[in-house]
């Protein structure tokens, strides 16, 4: 774990412990603690089933204020009714009273089975003792906590300067299956010493969310539990940061980077996933054009399984295209994987062999140009589609 270097914002400590929420062997319980009250914002999965945990934060998110995370893995606390509405509060509480501050201000996130009960009766004591012991772990301990089928924890900070001021960007995340745009599965944490307003903070983490986790697929899925937190405690002491601003641009920069090398993480932990896919759409007619396309062609299945076997089938992209409901001309497409064109104005070149050895590499790249005489683009990255996906999803609950 100290192999992985990091920045770590003022102000905030950590604690993680085992709960065996689901089996014993393993940290699952993560609690993230800012010393002061920190400006809060998040973004929640747009399923029409949510967790509990979901529909508690998105009430609290309203007073813009938060103190603590409390997070577990193995058990979604997703599909459990009243009683898991129960459980998530019993969470929370556990840790208001143990850190004696408002419970409104603590949020809770769950990840794992759906429709189980949350084993409480052994949670509760160890989320107390974890919330008491806040400072003996590391945020890279409860990175590893909040995975489920993740092969790796995924963590990700920056450092910069604002008003003369040392700011720094601190997240973790965990996903690797149901990850889907919209927002895509997940849990995400991010915590910043940055002094800032509340309108600025949203408006940061809604564009950052965009750019990042909503442009990213792994199988087409969406939970019931995603969930990214932003808490500001603004102990770097700059002078707080206000939309449209120079110091609002750095720090939406700043935040968009973090959470882009995280998505970037997200897919390459794919469930059984052997190689990064990233689609690039070209010369659409406007960005929303070019995100259906691109998400269309990145969430194909066939598309994923081709690219799997190393084999440029073009023609299962153009078809994903066909079907996104945006309006091109198919004898105008053009379809690269790499640097080689397989396909010009809708027909073959003939070089698939040359495309084919482009899909050998970890990471491919499939750029589609629509030449619609439009100038916009969008990309959106995925991976591709193994056996090793079925033999992980099978089993899942075993």
């Amino acid at each position: 774990m100290s192999q992985i270097e990091y920045f770590m914002p003022e102000g905030f400590r950590v604690s993680s412990i085992e709960a065996a929420v689901k089996k014993p062997g393993r940290k699952d319980v993560a609690v993230i603690y800012s010393t002061v009250s920190a400006t809060a914002s998040g973004v929640f999965t747009t399923n029409l089933v949510k967790a509990a945990p979901v529909l508690i934060d998105m009430e609290r998110i309203k007073g813009g204020k938060g103190r603590a995370v409390v997070a577990n893995s193995g058990n979604a606390n997703a599909c459990t009714g009243a009683r898991g509405l129960k459980d998530a509060l019993k969470m929370s509480l556990a840790v208001s009273k143990a850190l004696k501050i408002p419970d409104d201000e603590v949020y809770v996130a769950s990840t794992g089975v759906i429709g189980t009960p949350m084993p409480v009766a052994r949670m509760i004591p160890k989320i107390k003792e974890a919330a008491l012991n806040v400072g003996n772990s590391t945020l890279l301990d409860a990175a590893h906590a909040i995975m489920t089928t993740d092969l790796f924890p995924k963590i990700a900070s920056a450092r910069f300067n604002i008003s003369g001021k040392d700011v720094t960007i601190a997240a973790i995340a965990k996903g690797a299956g149901m990850i889907c745009p919209n927002m895509a599965t997940m849990l995400c944490f991010v915590l910043t010493d940055a002094a800032i307003v509340r309108a600025a903070l949203d408006e940061a983490l809604t564009s950052a969310n965009d750019q990042s986790f909503n442009r990213i697929t792994v199988d087409g899925d969406m939970s019931t539990n995603d969930t990214v937190l932003l808490l500001a405690n603004g102990l770097a002491a700059n002078s707080a940061i206000k939309s449209g601003t120079k110091n609002f641009g750095i720090f939406k920069n700043a935040l968009t980077e973090v959470l882009l090398t995280l998505a970037g993480m997200i897919v390459k932990d794919g469930e059984g996933a052997s190689k990064v896919m990233k689609v690039v759409v070209k010369g659409a007619k406007n960005e929303q054009d070019a995100l259906i396309l691109a998400r269309a062609i990145a969430s194909s299945l066939l598309v994923k399984t081709a690219v799997y076997g190393c084999d440029a089938n073009w023609g299962r992209i153009i078809a994903a295209a066909g079907h996104a409901g945006v309006d091109f001309d198919p004898n105008r497409v053009d379809i690269f994987f790499g640097g080689v064109r397989a396909a010009k104005n809708g027909l073959t070149t003939n070089n698939d062999n040359a495309a084919a050895t482009e899909l050998k590499a970890a990471s491919v790249t499939i750029t589609v140009d629509f030449k619609t005489g439009g100038k916009a683009s969008a990309q959106v990255l995925s991976c591709d589609l193994t056996e090793e996906y079925i033999k992980i999803n099978a089993d899942y609950r075993t």
